[in-house]
C-alpha cells in the first residue's frame, strides 16, 4: 500500500501528463495548421510520449493495488502566434513537469517509499532529455528559423521522427 501523499501525487500526475499530450496535440495542431508537418509530426509524436508516461503511472497506481482516480484536463492555455511560440511554451512546460515529478521523489523518499522512487529514476532521466530536446528544438530554429530554406530542412528533419514507446518495467 502506498503512502497517501504519495498515492494522490501519483494520481495527480496522470491528468498532467495527460494534459502535456493535450498541450503537444495543440502544438501540433498549430504546425500544421502553418504548412510545417515536420514541426507537427514532432509535437505528434510528444503527445503520444505523454500519453504513455500517464499510462505508466496509471499502470503503476493499479500494479500497486491503489484506487485510479482521473480527473478533469484542462484545455491548452497557451497562445501562440510565432513560430518559435511553441518551442518556448514547451520548454516551460517540460520544467514545469519536472518540478511535479521532483515533488512526488521528495514525498516518497520522505516516507523511505523506495518502490516508488526506484520507478520515478527513469522519469527522472526523461525530463532531463525531454528539458534538452526543448533546448535544442529552440537553438535550431533561432539559428535556422529565419532562412526559409534552412526552415524547410528542419522541418524535414523533425518530420522522420518515428515513435517509440517507453521500455519501462513495472512492479
Amino acid at each position: 500500500m502506498l503512502n497517501e501523499k504519495v498515492a494522490a501525487l501519483l494520481n495527480e500526475q496522470i491528468v498532467k501528463e495527460l494534459y502535456s499530450a493535450y498541450l503537444y496535440l495543440d502544438f501540433s495542431n498549430f504546425y500544421k495548421e502553418k504548412g510545417l508537418d515536420g514541426f507537427a509530426n514532432w509535437y505528434r509524436i510528444q503527445a503520444q510520449e505523454e500519453r504513455d508516461h500517464a499510462l505508466l503511472f496509471f499502470d503503476y497506481l493499479h500494479n500497486n493495488s491503489e484506487k485510479v482516480t482521473l480527473g478533469a484536463i484542462d484545455a491548452p492555455g497557451v497562445k501562440i502566434v510565432e513560430l518559435g511560440d511553441a518551442l518556448r511554451e514547451g520548454l516551460k512546460h517540460e520544467e514545469y513537469v519536472t518540478g511535479l515529478i521532483h515533488t512526488i521523489y521528495a514525498a516518497a523518499k520522505e516516507v523511505n517509499d523506495f518502490r516508488t522512487m526506484q520507478f520515478l529514476d527513469w522519469f527522472v532521466k526523461e525530463q532531463g532529455e525531454e528539458e534538452k530536446n526543448a533546448n535544442d528544438l529552440i537553438t535550431k530554429m533561432e539559428l535556422f528559423g529565419s532562412d526559409a530554406r534552412s526552415l524547410y530542412l528542419l522541418d524535414q528533419e523533425l518530420g522522420a521522427r518515428v515513435y517509440a514507446a517507453p521500455s519501462l518495467v513495472l512492479d
